[in-house]
């Protein structure tokens, strides 16, 4: 399982030009599932995404978490993270979880991230969507588990 984070100061998803998830200061994570990944793995990405250091303190160090700051999440599936980009000019996507498996997986996410009291918002699995965000920094992380 990947997570490419970024921290904003806000960001979007549409889906037909409709706005369908936005959220102000947080992190938006691109979430890619692979065909390996179980629901522990979902724990460890969770925990990582939400207690990643990557918000400033008043000293000006990335010393604060999403829930240190109490951000928003922007989760947004993603299935090109898995892709094996190694060869060839043409990524290959064996490695990715069939759709089924990955939206398991993906809902699971989302659920466990509001359970935490998180405000999450998402985009919507295997749409064509347009995320539009503020990358603060640029601060961005790629988190595997």
């Amino acid at each position: 399982m990947q997570g490419l984070i970024q921290r904003v100061s806000c960001a979007k998803v549409e889906v037909d030009g409709e706005v369908i998830g936005e959220i102000k200061t947080g992190l938006v994570l691109l979430l890619g599932v692979e065909k390996e990944d179980t629901q522990a793995h979902v724990a460890k990405l969770l925990h990582k995404v939400t207690n990643y250091r990557v918000f400033t303190d008043n000293d000006g160090k990335m010393n604060l978490s999403l829930k240190d700051i109490a951000g928003e999440l922007l989760v947004v599936s993603q299935f090109t993270l898995a892709a094996d980009t190694r060869k060839g000019m043409r990524p290959s996507f064996s490695s990715a979880a069939v759709p089924e498996h990955a939206n398991a997986l993906y809902e699971l996410f989302v659920q466990q991230a509001r359970e935490l009291g998180l405000k999450v918002a998402t985009g919507q699995f295997a749409a064509d969507m347009q995320v539009t965000l503020c990358n603060d920094g640029p601060v961005t992380f790629n988190l595997a588990v």
